[in-house]
């Protein structure tokens, strides 16, 4: 037995696994990482956008109102802000569009408090002349309505 210790070799090990290509289970997890990769993409893009969205409109209404509060722009501030809002609140709910009077005060009362005290000035301002409307007051009104319209649409992205 002492001359077969020279034959004798050393256990010989298998070679490692080769890295590629990998087992399934990484092809499904690298699938499934693509997966949530694009999903992210598409949900930042879409909250990007109305994160634009918002900053144009807050812009847009920013616009509007009159540098003076002369009697002179007055009305045309109140229409184009009607308009606006129309607008707005259109984008929001689709049957908005056909409203108008105390019905359509009532949907801007619905979705922002206040609109009430300025019903006249709005319904009727493009035809006849309004005394005494605060247009600071009625901007800063404007402006939270829509800030919690654009609130309340970008939660459910």
């Amino acid at each position: 037995m002492a001359d077969n210790l020279p034959v004798l070799r050393d256990i010989h090990l298998p070679a490692p696994p080769p890295s590629w290509p990998p087992a399934p289970g990484w092809w499904l997890l690298g699938a499934l990482v693509l997966l949530l990769l694009g999903f992210a993409f598409v949900m930042w893009r879409r909250r990007r956008r109305r994160l634009q969205r918002a900053r144009r409109l807050l812009a847009e209404l920013d616009a509007l109102q009159p540098v003076t509060a002369d009697a002179a722009g007055v009305p045309a501030y109140l229409a184009a802000l009607s308009q606006f809002l129309r607008r707005v609140a259109r984008a929001v709910r689709a049957d908005a569009a056909n409203l108008s009077g105390a019905d359509w005060i009532g949907f801007l009362d619905r979705h922002g408090d206040g609109f009430a005290a300025y019903a006249d000035a709005l319904n009727d301002a493009a035809w006849r002349p309004v005394a005494n409307v605060d247009v600071a007051a009625l901007h800063a009104l404007a402006r939270r309505h829509l800030q919690r319209v654009l609130q309340s649409e970008l939660r459910h992205v």
